[in-house]
């Protein structure tokens, strides 16, 4: 039996990086999906028991957390993902705060409806991208990781993030070079290709919007 269980709706979001990390790490794990209607009605009774009342909730045996940050954190100190030093450590995550600062204004635009609308996001999209493109252009020319030559638990929460905005905005990569390359070395990592190319991932929505 896997050790891990991650509980969560039937969509990526959340939950989706810590997949790509234990996906690319070697490790099994169970997903056990929440209804969205029986969540919504409160008809869950994790939705009362969750430490904050959200998901996703990660199971490693009998050890239980919540937040998805806090769940990449834990599994990067696990396999060894967080830098080999103090100054790395804190790198990976600044930009892990960077891509956690991407994600919401991208949840505001896809979940919320909030301003500025998809058109005008995609348009200043670039901006927002700009700052990854010069942490990759630091690292070995920008054949690196995100946060050094090495990856890190960072990287998978990057990775969602780009995938996502592709998904979003299909050419909003044209313009950095890096990023793209980027993507393709990630992607292209055996492990996490076979993930990334399974029945399970594919089918899976990205987003609740997406859900039928």
């Amino acid at each position: 039996m896997p050790g891990y269980v991650i509980t969560y709706f039937p969509v990526r979001g959340r939950a989706e990086a810590m997949r790509l990390l234990l996906a690319d790490q070697g490790a099994e794990w169970k997903d056990d999906v929440v209804p969205l209607q029986k969540w919504f009605a409160g008809e869950v009774d994790l939705k009362k028991t969750a430490v904050f009342g959200q998901l996703p909730q990660m199971k490693d045996g009998e050890f239980c957390l919540y937040q998805s940050n806090t769940i990449l954190r834990y599994l990067g100190r696990k396999y060894d993902l967080c830098g080999s030093n103090i100054k790395e450590a804190a790198v990976i995550d600044m930009v892990n705060d960077g891509v956690e600062d991407l994600r919401q204004k991208y949840a505001g635009v896809v979940y919320y409806n909030r301003e500025p609308g998809p058109e005008k996001y995609i348009e200043e999209l670039p901006t927002h991208l700009s700052p990854f493109e010069r942490l990759l252009s630091q690292n070995s020319k920008g054949s690196g990781f995100i946060a050094g030559n090495k990856i890190s638990f960072a990287d998978y929460n990057f990775l969602d993030m780009l995938q996502n905005h592709q998904h979003l905005a299909p050419d909003c990569l044209k313009s950095f070079p890096l990023m793209l390359a980027y993507l393709d070395r990630m992607t292209s990592r055996p492990k996490l290709k076979t993930y990334l190319e399974s029945d399970t991932r594919k089918n899976c929505p990205i987003t609740l919007k997406d859900v039928k």
